[in-house]
């Protein structure tokens, strides 16, 4: 790949906020997570982008239905952690043809520490797909803009429900160190 075209490993959130720009996303609703912390901060920044802080994953889907209904598009940004919580209203937007996009930073996977992340983080795909949701994997910075634009492209223009899965590999691992 040319030097011009390579995403570093910490450029992606800002692909993917350029991505969402493009599609026109106007509201962003996520629970605070480290994994998801740099493209919160350019979505709070963003002048044309209401960025919603949420107290639990399944108020997004009812912030993505109200923007729809309203003619507005939206994204919610999650950990997988969240997929769980998630599962009945998400049937709201697959039964009633809601357009939804969730970006969801896997927990679970490549090095994690915490046992209790890795039964949700290794389910969440096909709990997601059991849902109606279809899934794309990120697995590489640079292929984050393409990712994105096929899963937006695809909630937007099918009105459907679209999860892209950000591995744990790209978003880091997290560690708490005993400071005994």
């Amino acid at each position: 790949m040319p030097a011009k075209q390579r995403v570093a490993a910490n450029d992606w959130p800002r692909e993917i906020h350029r991505v969402l720009r493009a599609n026109a996303v106007r509201q962003v609703s996520y629970v605070p997570d480290a994994g998801h912390a740099r493209l919160i901060e350019l979505c709070q920044s963003d002048r044309g982008m209401a960025a919603v802080v949420l107290t639990t994953e399944e108020e997004g889907i009812g912030l993505a239905a109200g923007a729809w209904l309203g003619g507005e598009r939206s994204v919610l940004l999650m950990q997988s952690s969240g997929v769980g919580n998630c599962v009945n209203t998400m049937t709201l937007a697959t039964h009633c043809g809601i357009p939804l996009l969730m970006l969801v930073t896997m927990r679970g996977e490549w090095g994690e520490f915490n046992p209790w992340q890795v039964p949700m983080g290794q389910s969440s795909q096909a709990a997601l797909a059991l849902s109606g949701a279809r899934t794309f994997r990120l697995e590489r910075p640079e292929e984050a803009a393409a990712t994105v634009e096929a899963a937006a492209r695809l909630a937007y223009n099918a009105n459907a429900v679209a999860a892209v899965l950000i591995a744990q590999r790209m978003i880091g691992t997290k560690t708490f160190e005993d400071k005994r």
